[in-house]
């Protein structure tokens, strides 16, 4: 009869644990695909900005190929995201550093 050695188990790395008191921002990707002005409706009717800071975040988008279009917690970030995917706009989310 043979008896299983004990599995060794490695400690977690501190340093990857994430910070949770850390916002997140989610980014809006430029693509080749929609138009300056779906993005600024779309933008205008999800977070309930003004067409002006709206367009300033589609120029943004448009010129520098990205731009962020909120931050918050985790959970609200992944709904932001989640939301402008089914309005077919790419966007991502990150923490803020």
């Amino acid at each position: 009869m043979t008896t299983a050695a004990p599995a060794e188990v490695k400690e977690p790395d501190v340093s990857e644990v994430t910070d949770l008191a850390r916002p997140w921002k989610v980014i809006v990707w430029n693509d080749p695909i929609n138009l300056m002005s779906y993005v600024t409706f779309v933008l205008q009717k999800l977070f309930g900005y003004s067409k002006d800071k709206a367009h300033k975040l589609m120029m943004d988008v448009h010129t520098k190929g990205k731009a962020v279009v909120s931050s918050g917690p985790r959970e609200k970030s992944e709904l932001d995201v989640f939301r402008l995917h089914e309005h077919g706009l790419w966007a991502t989310m990150e923490q803020d550093s």
